[in-house]
């Protein structure tokens, strides 16, 4: 299976089945000591509940992850799902008793276990119900699906397609085909979005995420320059390799349903630890907006006060794999900022797509102590808890910006936008734009979780030293 997609998933399941099994031991504990029987005590003497409950979750996971438990099935029914998970109990049930015999623990309550591993199945599926009809809900609603173009449209590219949608816990949603040269009828029943040669325009004009392909054979030598256009993109590439019978090195290889297929990767695909960078993204951002929110208060009632409404500047940016949001900042211009732009483009102090005035005429008084501190980014904080920012990434373009891009700038592209970066820690003054983006795309090669806690680190005190310049 393709495990960028899988490792993630698997993670979530694993968390959310020890977190309910520690839950549900502490409250059998309470069940049984305090409601059922107030009159007795503990049994296990030195040992705290929650010592054994952090033990009976270790225990209940490795049971089943040991029963290989955390695959995840093409088609995921109630029925099956109970069966494994009734298994994982008679192993987790087996286990504990052998550990109660060896550590000579005989005077455990017989209630508390059989009310404990009773509930345990129960709760699990129900828990997993709940998981998965979230998922869905998700993705019905476009919030955990990824976007894939196929690059073929014969029918060994249709069965491409099939497979990769008939996998719904992949959440890859197939938007159409590129023909090849030797697709003469086409064969497949999604829109044909162009031909072969239409890549570059076909990957700015849609947000793709990935890029599968199934080319007849005729159209083999063709691969190589394709996958190569999706590399300057920063965009993934499957290739099915069932019907190259196998020839193709160079890439990862995995397996789809029946298909073997080889996967390319030109972007981070550190699965668990983009699993973390949005975990932690979340828990950082609510976290801030809580502790900031009267910081952000006072700022909006000054901007109101001073400069008038509106307080809030709302901009379109670009975000990952070309994704449209609104930005959110605090006005630190007039109003009509936007509209006098064209008669200040002349005035541009930065060398490509970007724009930057020094002494722009359009910011206020108010702002330009905001923009010093950087204080006027807080509302993205917002962006960064819906998910359309992160803490540390590239900063996010305007589509006019983006318009602009040479080919190897789309890359920036590859990666959530942040509110904070390499270049900002290491050239925050640096007017070239190509400096900037290069910085950029060395952050995406070399992305660890680590590199995101120095460049948080260094954050403060380049804004500190902006601040005084």
């Amino acid at each position: 299976m393709i495990r960028r997609h899988l490792a993630p998933l698997k993670a979530l399941l694993i968390l959310s089945d020890g977190i309910t099994a520690f839950v549900l031991f502490m409250l059998v504990v309470s069940l049984r000591f305090d409601v059922l029987d107030p009159t007795a005590t503990w049994d296990l003497g030195v040992l705290e509940p929650a010592e054994l409950a952090l033990a009976y979750a270790l225990l209940w996971v490795g049971s089943l992850y040991l029963l290989d438990q955390y695959r995840l099935r093409t088609r995921w029914t109630i029925r099956a799902e109970v069966a494994d998970v009734i298994r994982a109990t008679a192993l987790l049930v087996a286990v504990s008793l052998g550990i109660l015999y060896v550590l000579k623990l005989t005077d455990v309550s017989r209630v508390f276990l059989a009310i404990l591993w009773t509930a345990q199945p129960i709760v699990t599926v129900a828990s997993r119900l709940v998981l998965w009809r979230l998922m869905h809900w998700l993705r019905a609603r476009g919030r955990l699906s990824r976007q894939m173009l196929i690059i073929g449209a014969g029918p060994e590219a249709e069965d491409f397609a099939n497979e990769v949608e008939r996998h719904g816990e992949l959440g890859l949603v197939v938007i159409g085909h590129l023909r090849g040269p030797s697709d003469v009828e086409p064969a497949v029943s999604r829109p044909i979005l162009g031909n072969l040669d239409d890549i570059g325009e076909v990957l700015h004009a849609n947000v793709i995420d990935e890029v599968g392909m199934s080319l007849a054979r005729p159209d083999w030598p063709l691969m190589e320059p394709a996958t190569r256009i999706c590399e300057e993109e920063g965009k993934i590439v499957r290739v099915s390799v069932a019907p190259l019978g196998g020839m193709l090195a160079g890439g990862h290889y995995e397996e789809l349903g029946r298909l073997p297929i080889v996967t390319f990767l030109y972007g981070p695909d550190r699965a668990i630890g983009m699993a973390l960078k949005r975990a932690f993204d979340i828990v950082a951002s609510a976290l801030l907006l809580v502790l900031l929110s009267p910081l952000m208060l006072l700022i909006a009632l000054y901007i109101r006060l001073l400069d008038g409404p509106p307080v809030l500047f709302r901009q379109v940016r670009v975000g990952l794999h070309g994704r449209p949001f609104t930005c959110l900042k605090f006005r630190t211009m007039v109003p009509d900022a936007e509209a006098r732009m064209p008669e200040l483009a002349h005035l541009n102090e930065v060398a490509g797509p970007a724009f930057k005035i020094a002494s722009d005429p359009r910011v206020t008084r108010t702002g330009r102590g905001l923009r010093r501190s950087s204080l006027d980014e807080l509302p993205q904080l917002i962006n960064v808890l819906r998910g359309e920012m992160s803490i540390v990434g590239p900063r996010p373009a305007t589509p006019a910006e983006v318009a602009q891009y040479d080919v190897w700038h789309r890359r920036r592209l590859s990666m959530r936008p942040g509110l904070t970066g390499l270049w900002q820690v290491q050239a925050r003054n640096d007017v070239t734009f190509d400096q900037r983006a290069r910085l950029d795309l060395q952050y995406i090669d070399r992305w660890t979780i680590w590199l995101d806690v120095k460049i948080l680190l260094r954050t403060i005190p380049a804004m500190v030293i902006q601040q005084g310049s």
